[in-house]
């Protein structure tokens, strides 16, 4: 994992100092622009489609939210029973998600700052990763599972941009730009390119393309990785 580490700082530095404001207001009720509307409509319908990956009846199940943003993901986890390790990067994003929970969900969910692949957030049944792995390269996305898929006995279910070709012209377009003017850069990606990178890094499971959602600006691709225990 080369650049994980640096994709990581880069992506913390974004959401805890830059677009903070602009999280909280896109994943509340609150009204926003034409643009953001279809990217909160295309994040439900993923977040949707995640969770119907798994059961709806979670109760007992240790699930980890890893990038849980403001804490849409989890909440949702926490209402049908599950006991969740929600961990984002960015500090003031893990603050709002605490302030929106409900005192009914309070006991269920572990609200943590920190890095998604910690070993010692420990053993799960499930994770999630919405939107959370779309800045890392093929080799980074293939460390992750390295490091989370041990410790799962189910599924672990996350999202890549999809590598259209409209996505690796802005992508390449972005390149241009002094690194400081940037915000991190999603990086396309096709099942068969993240499928390789985990085989070549070993790792026993297999991934399978679940769904892609495209709502205006916002285009996703839903990935679901299995390992050979679970």
């Amino acid at each position: 994992m080369a650049d994980y580490a640096a994709t990581r700082a880069r992506v913390e530095d974004y959401f805890d100092r830059t677009a903070t404001q602009t999280w909280e207001k896109l994943t509340s009720d609150a009204p926003v622009s034409g643009i953001r509307a279809t990217v909160r409509a295309g994040r439900n319908r993923m977040r949707t489609l995640m969770l119907d990956q798994l059961s709806a009846d979670l109760t007992g199940m240790r699930v980890l939210d890893a990038g849980c943003g403001t804490g849409l993901m989890a909440l949702e986890l926490a209402e049908r029973g599950a006991h969740v390790t929600a961990i984002d990067i960015s500090p003031s994003l893990i603050g709002i998600a605490r302030k929106r929970t409900p005192a009914h969900l309070a006991d269920q969910i572990d609200w943590r700052a920190g890095d998604m692949t910690d070993p010692a957030l420990g053993q799960f049944d499930h994770a999630l990763a919405m939107d959370s792995m779309i800045y890392y390269s093929a080799p980074d996305v293939a460390g992750i599972l390295a490091k989370v898929a041990p410790r799962l006995s189910g599924k672990f279910v996350f999202t890549l941009a999809p590598r259209t070709t409209a996505l690796m012209i802005m992508w390449n377009v972005g390149k241009l730009f002094p690194r400081s003017d940037r915000s991190p850069t999603m990086i396309p990606h096709t099942t068969a390119g993240i499928a390789g990178a985990v085989r070549k890094a070993g790792i026993p499971g297999r991934i399978a393309e679940i769904e892609r959602v495209k709502s205006g600006f916002y285009i996703s691709t839903a990935l679901v990785f299995q390992g050979h225990r679970a």
